[in-house]
């Protein structure tokens, strides 16, 4: 029952998932082959990879493809991934600044300290 953790990178999850092939491999397990575990690690990819899991198997053909390959295309769709929630997550802290918060005062809209937005205070984002 090999599954990827939740918040566990591509590359943990292949080493991890490679040390069960290579101890399985070095017991005689002659039908392992790479199309058998590009599929179980395809199936056992946490559901935030479902989108990229479906573009693969659509895309590209899983007996070609090597497991290194299939290992650099997850690494890729993951570094985006986290990239996109880096980026969210600097909006948001500038869209609290930008509401009159200041982290060192008093964070009271309409006090002595820090800029005004006229009316209303800005705008946020959800």
């Amino acid at each position: 029952m090999l599954n990827m953790k939740a918040g566990e990178s591509v590359t943990a999850y292949f080493a991890r998932s490679m040390t069960v092939v290579n101890k399985m491999r070095s017991n005689g397990a002659k039908n392992l082959t790479d199309l058998t575990i590009i599929e179980k690690i395809l199936r056992s990819m946490t559901s935030k990879f479902d989108y990229v899991v479906c573009s693969i198997e659509e895309s590209k053909d899983l007996n070609v493809i090597s497991i290194d390959e299939l290992q650099s295309s997850l690494v890729v769709h993951e570094q985006c991934m986290n990239a996109h929630i880096v980026e969210e997550h600097a909006l948001k802290v500038t869209t609290g600044e930008s509401s009159g918060w200041r982290g060192g005062g008093q964070g009271i809209r309409g006090s002595s300290r820090g800029r005004g937005r006229g009316r209303g205070g800005g705008k946020r984002c959800k």
